[in-house]
C-alpha cells in the first residue's frame, strides 16, 4: 500500500501467499534472503540416474535395461558397403510427362538417408538420386552385404 499522509505503510510481498511471505520476511528479518536451491543440488539430494538416449523408464523413473539390438539393414548402408561398385539404379518420377520411369548407370560415390552419388565414367558427370524416386538396383557383380546378426559377408549358396 502506498503510504497518504499518516497511515502506516504496509508492503505486502509474494501476492498475499502466506509461505512466500513469511519467507521473505524471515529472510528480512535475519539480514538475507531466505536459503534456496540456485540450480545447485544439495548434499543429500539424490541425483536421477544417467540415461543414454532413447532408453525406456518406467512409471517410477528407473532405466530398463534393453538387450543390446543389431543394427538395422538400410539400404544406404549397403551402398556404402558397396561403394566404387558399378550399378544400374532404376527410378520412377510420378506425375512426370515427359520421363515417368528413368534407368540410370554408374559408379557408386555415395549413399545417404535420402540420396546416392552415382558417377558415369563415360561422361564424368556427377548425379546425385533421390531415395524417394528408387524402385530397385541390379548388381553385375557379388556384393559385400553385412546384414544384422552376421559378420562379415555369409558365403553364396545359404
Amino acid at each position: 500500500m502506498l503510504n497518504h499522509g499518516n497511515a502506516p505503510v504496509n508492503y505486502t510481498i509474494g501476492n498475499g501467499y502466506p509461505g512466500i511471505q513469511q519467507g521473505f520476511q524471515q529472510g528480512f528479518q535475519q539480514g538475507a534472503l531466505p536459503q534456496q536451491n540456485r540450480g545447485m543440488t544439495p548434499n543429500n539430494a539424490k541425483m536421477p540416474p544417467q540415461v543414454m538416449s532413447g532408453s525406456p523408464m518406467s512409471p517410477t523413473g528407473q532405466v530398463i535395461q534393453v538387450p543390446p539390438q543389431f543394427e538395422q539393414s538400410y539400404i544406404e548402408n549397403i551402398l556404402r558397403l558397396n561403394l566404387g561398385k558399378q550399378a544400374t539404379f532404376y527410378m520412377t518420377y510420378e506425375n512426370n510427362s515427359q520421363w515417368n520411369a528413368k534407368i540410370f548407370t554408374g559408379v557408386i560415390e555415395a549413399a545417404g538417408r535420402d540420396h546416392i552419388i552415382i558417377s558415369e565414367p563415360q561422361t564424368g558427370r556427377r548425379i546425385v538420386l533421390l531415395m524417394v524416386n528408387l524402385d530397385y538396383i541390379v548388381f553385375n557383380e557379388p556384393l559385400t552385404y553385412q546384414y544384422p546378426g552376421v559378420a562379415g559377408t555369409p558365403p553364396m549358396g545359404r
